[in-house]
Parts: C-alpha cells; sequence; structure tokens
C-alpha cells in the first residue's frame, strides 16, 4: 500500500471541500494509505483555533513529517493555495512524485509554476469521477 499525502486548500479557501472527500475515496480504492484525510473534512475551515494543540508550529512540523513519510503527493490545485504550493515546492525538493488535480471548468487560472513543472504530473477535469482513473494510474506507477 502506498502512503499519499492529499495536499487541497484550507486556510486559501474551501471553494472545492465539496470534492475533497471523493478524492480521498479515489485514493483509498486505488489502494493508496492517505496521511492526511483529515484535510478532507467539510467542516474544517482551518486547523489553528479549533484546537489549542494546533498552532503553525505543529501544523508545520506534523504536514511535512507526513509529506516526508509519503511515497507521493497528489494535490488538488483548482483552489490557489500558498500552503499547497508551499507542500509541492517540498515534495520536489524531496525527489516525491506530484500528482496536481486541477479543475479546468472552474474559471480558474492554474499557476504555471505549477503546470510547467517538469516534476508534476498535471491532470485537467471538469468533473470528479474524471480524476479516480487519473488517480489510479499515477498511484499503479509508483515504484
Amino acid at each position: 500500500m502506498k502512503r499519499i499525502y492529499f495536499a487541497c486548500s484550507i486556510s486559501g479557501g474551501r471553494d472545492h471541500a465539496h470534492i475533497y472527500g471523493d478524492i480521498v475515496a479515489s485514493i483509498k480504492q486505488a489502494g493508496g494509505e492517505v496521511l492526511s484525510e483529515l484535510f478532507a473534512d467539510k467542516a474544517l475551515v482551518s486547523e489553528i483555533g479549533t484546537d489549542p494543540g494546533h498552532t503553525p508550529n505543529f501544523i508545520w512540523a506534523r504536514d511535512c513529517g507526513w509529506m516526508k513519510q509519503a511515497d507521493a503527493i497528489i494535490a488538488e490545485v483548482t483552489q490557489p493555495s500558498l500552503g499547497v504550493g508551499y507542500e509541492i515546492g517540498k515534495a520536489e525538493e524531496w525527489g516525491k512524485p506530484v500528482l496536481a488535480l486541477f479543475n479546468k471548468s472552474s474559471g480558474k487560472r492554474l499557476s504555471p509554476m505549477i503546470s510547467g513543472s517538469p516534476q508534476v504530473q498535471l491532470f485537467e477535469y471538469s468533473e470528479v469521477d474524471e480524476v479516480a482513473t487519473a488517480i489510479r494510474t499515477f498511484i499503479e506507477s509508483l515504484a
């Protein structure tokens, strides 16, 4: 079973939170263990303030720990997020394979720093059910 760090916007906005659970389900169906499954919780707006132990330092250390443990990163990048961009940059630095999922019918623009990276595999979709095959293929390609 491959360990997957799922990255998505939290503080940057939860406009696409309604599909995060579907993406996590697709990762699990493809045989992945999702280290950051809690990010798919539709009720999650920000971890800071919801738990006194969830300071910015705690969140950074926990999330970086999960990313280091992960075999790969799958990131939903439709909602612009500084955190997700940072995580993708760290994944590239650490040699982790990255699959970025972008909803091309969202009316948003994807940063060329993501779409132009030779280390990021980009999958553009219109409906969330399209991502399952891309996720399965990506996970199966992991050594």
